[in-house]
């Protein structure tokens, strides 16, 4: 009880920080946004007698008519010149999303952040603060933007998604105007800033490639980034780390890596991602097996085909169903890592041949005549005689 009690209090004094900070630097947006973040919270806490005080405070404060309720709302940064926001906003509240899987140690990493992010005005008064951001690394679908997600959530913020690849592309000549938007709106606003495919222009200062332009934007990035102190909250991810200027990796003070999920990971995956499909325990295992190589994303992509047959078809999924949407999924990018992209364009005999050997006692003659969808009878007769398992 008196944990919950410190954890709200800490929370309060956040907003407070934030709102004096606004104070002191005549920024009355960052005053009014936090505050009427902070009333909101109080309400959210019970309090209301003290969130109708604040919201009056803002009202009466206010040049311009208002709604009784001042809305957080506010207008998206643009680009200059084509007027496209520069950030998207993510609606947290209609997604419905199954629990982020990490092993311990990412967990440990995660957890601190977010210890830190609760606490950081207590942190900051005894001297201790510093920045509060996180760069996120590893490959495609291996679950960044969903840790962002739950990062937004579990510190009750809205999240902005900022795509800087499209962002330098598109408009070169104004970057570094909206990169300046992007921090302006950061620090006014309560939110967590994430720079989604981080590396397109965080690589670009040291590429001899690139014109001075460009090596330009990467020093402004840096030096905003510099000038938000720790009070905004920013995430960055990026598939390729190794295309990260070192001054960038010194901005982050966290840093957390989501490789490809490991044996136990894949196994929380496939029973979280599957329900309602009720398979047995040894599904489970060929499941998990099968899918090495694959991403989280990858077996949630699976999860949600089969489901749509469920649905669609008026029938429970079978084992041989995921296989091969699995052998479907394993066509393309990442082949290279998925044993199962080996067996590409192969007939059912090498497949049953190549999965015997892998594991004899995994892939038994039941487990193949479920993978085939023959009875288990023909799935022995046949791979005796050399035949095909699917009859062709």
């Amino acid at each position: 009880m008196y944990n919950r009690f410190m954890q709200q209090q800490n929370r309060f004094i956040n907003e407070l920080f934030r709102i004096v900070n606004g104070a002191l630097r005549l920024d009355i947006d960052k005053v009014r946004n936090y505050t009427s973040f902070l009333a909101d919270k109080l309400e959210k806490e019970g309090d209301k007698t003290s969130a109708v005080r604040l919201r009056k405070l803002l009202e009466e404060t206010d040049h311009q008519l208002r709604p009784a309720e001042v809305s957080l709302a506010r207008a998206l940064p643009v680009d200059s010149e084509s007027r496209f926001p520069l950030i998207e906003h993510v609606n947290l509240r209609a997604m419905k999303e199954p629990p982020v899987v990490l092993l311990q140690e990412q967990w440990d990493v995660l957890n601190e952040f977010l210890s830190i992010a609760k606490s950081y005005a207590q942190l900051d008064a005894e001297g201790i603060g510093g920045s509060v951001s996180l760069l996120m690394y590893g490959p495609p679908g291996t679950g960044k933007s969903r840790v962002a997600r739950y990062i937004a959530s579990e510190l009750e913020l809205e999240l902005y998604v900022a795509r800087l690849d499209g962002l330098i592309s598109s408009f070169l000549g104004s970057t570094s105007k909206n990169i300046r938007a992007l921090f302006d709106f950061a620090a006014k606003t309560p939110c967590v800033l994430f720079l989604d495919e981080f590396d397109a222009i965080a690589k670009l200062r040291s590429d001899t490639q690139e014109m001075g332009e460009l090596k330009r934007v990467v020093n402004s990035f840096i030096q905003n980034l510099d000038s938000l102190g720790p009070q905004s909250i920013i995430l960055a991810a990026t598939n390729h780390e190794g295309l990260l200027d070192s001054a960038v990796w010194r901005r982050f003070s966290y840093r957390l890596e989501l490789g490809y999920p490991t044996t136990p990971l894949r196994a929380q995956m496939w029973s979280q991602f599957l329900n309602p499909i009720d398979f047995n325990e040894r599904d489970l295992e060929l499941l998990v097996d099968l899918s090495e190589g694959f991403t989280g994303s990858d077996i949630q992509e699976v999860c949600r085909r089969l489901n749509r047959r469920r649905i669609t078809t008026q029938e429970d999924p079978t084992l041989k169903d995921a296989f091969q949407i699995l052998q479907n999924i394993g066509i393309g990018e990442g082949e290279e890592r998925r044993f199962l992209s080996a067996l590409k364009g192969k007939d059912s005999q090498t497949i049953a041949r190549v999965l015997r050997d892998r594991n004899t006692k995994l892939y038994s003659h039941a487990a193949l005549a479920q993978l085939f969808g023959v009875s288990k009878a023909t799935a022995y007769r046949r791979t005796l005689k050399g035949g095909k398992l699917d009859g062709r």
